[in-house]
């Protein structure tokens, strides 16, 4: 009986180590950020997988026309590709990290491979767009120990998310709009992406259509669009 008991906490416990491993709040393996003062009504919008054409660019038209900046977690692959895409979305007041060189799910690399590819993303954008954040969101939001360890000596500080449209695969704008929508309250980090891991220029025209709605909304309700590190910034001061 004692022997069953020790077995079902040992499978609970790697059974909550793998959830934490994926979660976006989860703070198990390494302190992130991944919401802002719940007080304050203010959003950020963050957008993984980029810089993606025309997408990216169609995000940049919907941003500027709602005067909003936004953070983008780029991969160094597709910013080899299109370092003018990565330019742009700099010139135009956004910021950038790190979101590794081909995204692999890093809870599965070797530290060699973990810090080659968090340190040729971080070559890669400077060449495409100089100097940029120091922030890091690892594919998936997949983690153990060692790679919070290792952004934090390459001096990266780990950003991670509470809301997510799950608008890699949806069906519909709508369907984006209403998971986002359900979870929104003040300090949310939102979860969206301009980009697919998976091949250069997927679709994200619903998620272009539904930015535009998301910020015509939020405003309307007094909320304030800011980039992670303004976020970060309001919690310190």
């Amino acid at each position: 009986m004692f022997g069953l008991a020790i077995g079902v906490v040992t499978v609970a416990g790697a059974g909550a180590a793998t959830y934490q491993s994926m979660a976006p709040t989860g703070q198990w393996f390494g302190k992130n950020f991944c919401r802002g003062n719940t007080e304050f009504k203010q959003i950020a919008l963050t957008f993984d997988d980029g810089p993606n054409d025309p997408y990216t660019l169609d995000l940049l038209d919907v941003l500027a026309r709602h005067d909003v900046r936004a953070t983008f977690f780029m991969i160094g692959r597709y910013v080899r590709q299109h370092p003018d895409i990565a330019a742009e979305v700099a010139q135009r007041g956004h910021i950038i990290g790190n979101h590794t060189f081909t995204h692999p799910l890093l809870t599965i690399q070797s530290m060699s491979r973990i810090r080659d590819e968090i340190t040729h993303c971080s070559a890669a954008l400077t060449d495409a767009v100089g100097e940029h954040s120091n922030l890091f969101r690892p594919p998936w939001g997949g983690r153990r120990p060692v790679v919070f360890k290792l952004a934090r000596q390459l001096g990266l500080e780990p950003v991670m998310w509470n809301v997510t449209g799950y608008d890699w695969n949806a069906p519909s704008a709508d369907y984006i709009d209403q998971k986002v929508s359900r979870r929104v309250r003040g300090g949310a980090v939102v979860l969206l992406h301009d980009g697919g891991h998976a091949a250069f220029g997927a679709d994200r025209s619903k998620t272009v259509e539904v930015v535009d709605r998301i910020i015509i909304r939020y405003k309307a309700e007094g909320y304030e669009f800011v980039t992670i590190p303004q976020m970060i910034r309001g919690i310190q001061s």
